[in-house]
């Protein structure tokens, strides 16, 4: 059984991290333990829980700021900042249904670690750049601080951009600081039944490129639509093509009659009510909408080359799928090949680019297939070198994204 060391200040987990450097015993750095699985498994048999180190430490709301410590629960950020109707807007997904556990588990340490961002990265950006400070502790038990509360504080390299996405194997973030927005005031959604699948794909793109100020374009196939909470999407019964709207309740409706007239050729558009989109765009975040045991990748890609890709791919594998960030993210859930499709998937970016994550699978299936878009021999060295920096010994979540050499 697993070791448990569950510090509960900065200074403790350098003591921690310290000893551990020294002694070389390698350690699984988790916040709640969430996204356990997401990844390969960690090669360490002692667990480093940062969930005492939580709590709000600064919020100015003038100045769209915040701090917290890394085992922050989400539910407790967005509480305080709906005081304020303010929001992080890069849209955190809960990934806890996702990977087998329960909802609302997630932290904020978990969520910039790795780099999650939802439906509204295509307007708003990803976690990683509303990223402004951190403080951690390095594999060598060094205790650091980057950036600021501002981004014009940022000089030289900005180590946040850094640490976002390496799931904790450079670092353990004991204090993250990070930009908030406020919320919209107003939210709809169009909902588009295109008469083709490419048409629908190219109705995404078409109302990105306009002047809608779109916050959100997915696309639902018929099995994914019917899956959702909402009567009027899971009624359809057609491929849908969904369009998010926010902002001022006149700009929204101005917005939602161009768009709607843009369109208007393409397919027969219904709108959503507020809570409704509110619901269906929780549903595509969280990714809810499809089977809840299949293997499940992530694969990111140029937006127009999704609905092809998917062409491709449904003839040599059963897909059960759905798309985002108009065509560029697409969520597939493979339950046919011993690799869940791993070989397939990656030939099939070859030549778009793009790149694979297995964001659900077996334990066996994470070790056996990389988990991670595999990675050139120039990028590799660079990362090791990256990796030679900040933890000489590997001591910190060994093995979580690639193999440890």
């Amino acid at each position: 059984m697993a070791q448990q060391i569950r510090p509960g200040t900065a200074e403790e987990l350098r003591e921690v991290v310290a000893w551990a450097a020294a002694e070389e015993t390698p350690l699984e750095i988790l916040g709640a333990g969430s996204k356990r699985t997401f990844g390969r498994a960690v090669e360490a048999e002692t667990e480093v829980a940062l969930g005492g180190l939580a709590g709000i430490d600064l919020y100015e709301p003038a100045e769209l700021v915040m701090s917290a410590k890394a085992g922050t629960p989400i539910a407790e950020i967005d509480a305080r900042l709906a005081e304020n109707h303010q929001q992080l807007a890069f849209d955190p997904p809960d990934y806890g249904v996702l990977l087998g556990g329960a909802a609302g588990r997630g932290t904020i340490g978990g969520v910039i670690a790795c780099n999650l961002s939802g439906p509204r990265r295509i307007k708003a950006g990803a976690a990683r750049d509303h990223f402004l400070g951190v403080q951690a502790v390095t594999g060598r038990g060094d205790l650091i601080k980057s950036g600021g509360r501002v981004v014009k504080n940022v000089t030289g390299y900005d180590l946040c951009k850094l640490f976002a996405g390496s799931f904790g194997t450079l670092v353990a973030m004991t204090e993250v600081t990070f930009k908030v927005l406020p919320a919209a005031e107003h939210e709809t959604t169009l909902l588009l039944r295109a008469r083709t699948r490419d048409a629908g794909f190219m109705a995404l793109r078409t109302a990105m490129n306009s002047a809608g100020d779109v916050a959100g374009a997915a696309y639902l196939p018929a099995a994914a639509a019917g899956r959702s909470a909402v009567s009027a999407v899971a009624a359809v019964g057609a491929d849908l093509a969904a369009l998010r709207l926010e902002g001022p309740a006149p700009s929204v409706r101005e917005r939602a009659e161009r768009l709607q007239a843009l369109l208007k050729a393409d397919g027969e558009l219904d709108e959503l009510a507020p809570t409704e989109s509110a619901t269906l765009w929780r549903e595509i975040r969280d990714v809810a909408l499809l089977p809840p045991t299949i293997p499940l990748w992530r694969v990111s890609a140029p937006p127009a080359v999704g609905a092809p890709l998917l062409d491709a791919l449904e003839r040599v594998l059963r897909l059960a799928w759905l798309a985002d960030w108009a065509g560029g993210l697409l969520w597939l859930a493979v339950d046919d090949a011993a690799d869940a499709g791993a070989a397939e998937i990656r030939r099939a970016l070859l030549e778009p680019g793009g790149h694979a994550t297995l964001i659900r699978g077996s334990a066996e299936l994470r070790a056996a297939v990389p988990v991670f878009q595999p990675q050139g021999a120039a990028l590799a060295r660079l990362s090791a070198r990256v990796k030679d920096s900040f933890d000489p010994k590997r001591i910190l979540n060994r093995g979580r994204m690639y193999a440890e050499a």
